[in-house]
């Protein structure tokens, strides 16, 4: 039996979209974002100090850097920051342009980083025109190569605990897909539905040691934990309709952090609570030397 804490709310400053939580372990912080605003967030749990870094455009995800700094998917493409962009204004240390080549109002959304340290993350439509999207993966060459058209809303990547499997969500698709996974090579093959989700509709997501899916429910209110075999084992209710992602952290990597967005009468807090099952920790970007 699955055992989860009541979630809390955490002291931090509430998000309009707040999304993409990733745990970086070499530093024992916690990074998110809120889209619109353009802001990278980063906590310390151990002392309570929390920063944000202003971007200037709107940023779907924030990642790790082996090299130290953080590798973005932000509105105009990857953009890597070095280690001091805390300290100082967020200048781009490198810019892999994507969204140029895409319709007008595309940005860049949610994503995520396979062990090899290879960045893939999805673009959308502002204005959600179905298909208008697609998924990118950064090399460690700075090289950004797009491996799925005809996406609508690119949500949350995770892989299996071998990384033989990738899971991938096209929001607007109501699914949970699974690719067959080369870690060698990085490619994405055998596409299949995982999950049809009923409640709501599949944002974020991340994969626990047991090789268990964890989905945020946009519209939905609500955490589902999907087996190995897609079915639903465990739902956790969240007090905000719009679940936007979750990641697990803290020093056994036991604690599950939940991003929710404001839907015009609540939402937008940075949850946290307490699991029976660890988490597997987020990969850095890493780039070759």
């Amino acid at each position: 039996m699955i055992r989860v804490s009541e979630l809390e709310v955490v002291p931090v400053p509430a998000a309009r979209l707040g999304e993409g939580p990733r745990w970086d372990g070499r530093t024992g912080t916690l990074l998110w974002v809120d889209i619109p605003a353009g802001h990278v967030h980063r906590l310390d749990p151990a002392d309570g100090s929390h920063a944000v870094l202003d971007v200037g455009q709107p940023v779907g995800v924030a990642v790790p850097r082996a090299a130290g700094g953080l590798a973005l998917a932000a509105r105009d493409g990857f953009m890597l920051l070095a280690a001091d962009a805390w300290e100082a204004p967020a200048v781009p240390e490198h810019l892999v342009p994507v969204t140029a080549a895409e319709p007008p109002g595309n940005r860049m959304n949610d994503g995520a980083c396979d062990r090899a340290g290879r960045f893939f993350a999805g673009t959308k439509a502002e204005d959600d025109t179905p298909g208008a999207g697609g998924l990118y993966r950064l090399g460690p060459d700075r090289h950004a190569e797009r491996v799925l058209d005809g996406v609508t809303i690119s949500n949350g990547i995770a892989w299996s605990p071998d990384e033989r499997l990738c899971y991938y969500v096209d929001t607007a698709t109501g699914r949970v897909d699974v690719f067959d996974y080369d870690p060698g090579s990085g490619s994405l093959g055998g596409r299949r539905t995982f999950a049809e989700i009923t409640r709501g509709l599949p944002d974020g997501i991340t994969v626990d040691a047991h090789g268990h899916v964890w989905v945020g429910l946009w519209e939905g209110g609500a955490l589902l934990r999907l087996r190995p075999d897609g079915q639903v084992d465990l739902t956790v209710e969240v007090p905000a309709r719009n679940v936007t992602s979750c990641a697990f952290g803290g020093p056994g990597m036991d604690e599950l952090y939940v991003t929710t967005a404001w839907d015009g009468t609540s939402g937008g807090e940075l949850l946290r609570c307490r699991t029976s099952v660890e988490g597997l920790p987020a990969n850095p970007y890493r780039e070759l030397s």
